[in-house]
């Protein structure tokens, strides 16, 4: 899942980095295809280049390593909300059918309290305002569900249309990054269809795990396995080694 996030983002000048996942993949991505990506995190710093993966987007190993450090408004105003940042890498507690994303509250039940999560952050504007969106994230019913339980960040609303009558700049979410497989929006519809699974999964696995009644690409790839370059990149970084050149 992470290499594949990593890879997503070939091509890519500057990514705007959720914590978690996205930050695994972005960091990945930038020790192994992409030396010059430029690494955005919401705090404020530009072009961080840590030699761990950061536990949050306050963590001072950005700051250090960072080509700039500025402030929290400018990183959204000047940057973001003008439109000067290629990707957006997201992480989310629940997906829908049009890859909206939950990471405010989730509903327990009858009887029971909502369970709180971390809330949006700066998600809402990078979704509206980056050029485009990844997502990754694991797959389960308990995370790809029918319908959210609340509607923090817009992906691609209610289908064609919504984003830009809602005056997203962005093009929205182009692909979500799962333990399975690869979901992309259609262009048509928007709605989210399977379009690659990774080696040794089953498109009915997918299925299976999906909330809803998922579309099927015509014909469903296989990804391409990890390389031992890649592997080494990534366990380097959850270990804290640095193989900076």
């Amino acid at each position: 899942m992470t290499v594949n996030a990593a890879r997503a983002l070939s091509g890519s000048r500057t990514c705007f980095v959720g914590i978690g996942l996205p930050s695994a993949a972005a960091n990945l991505a930038r020790r192994t295809s992409e030396p010059d990506l430029v690494l955005i995190y919401e705090s404020g710093t530009l072009g961080s280049k840590p030699s761990r993966l950061p536990l949050s987007i306050g963590d001072g190993e950005l700051a250090a390593t960072a080509d700039a450090v500025v402030s929290v408004p400018e990183i959204f105003n000047y940057w973001l909300q003008a439109g000067r940042i290629d990707v957006g890498f997201l992480g989310a507690a629940q997906v829908d059918r049009f890859a909206n994303i939950n990471t405010t509250v989730i509903d327990r039940g009858p009887g029971r309290s909502e369970g709180r999560l971390p809330g949006a952050g700066g998600a809402p504007e990078i979704a509206a305002s980056c050029g485009k969106v990844l997502m990754v994230l694991r797959h389960s019913r308990r995370n790809f569900v029918e319908k959210l339980d609340f509607v923090t960040t817009v992906g691609h609303g209610s289908g064609p249309g919504d984003r830009a009558r809602l005056g997203l700049l962005g093009e929205g979410p182009v692909a979500v990054i799962t333990d399975l497989g690869v979901l992309r929006p259609d262009p048509e519809t928007a709605e989210l269809v399977l379009t690659e699974i990774h080696p040794g999964v089953t498109v009915p696995q997918v299925i299976e795990a999906t909330g809803w009644k998922l579309r099927i690409a015509d014909t469903v790839g296989v990804t391409e396995p990890p390389t031992q370059a890649e592997l080494a990149a990534l366990r380097a970084l959850k270990s804290g080694g640095d193989t900076r050149a």
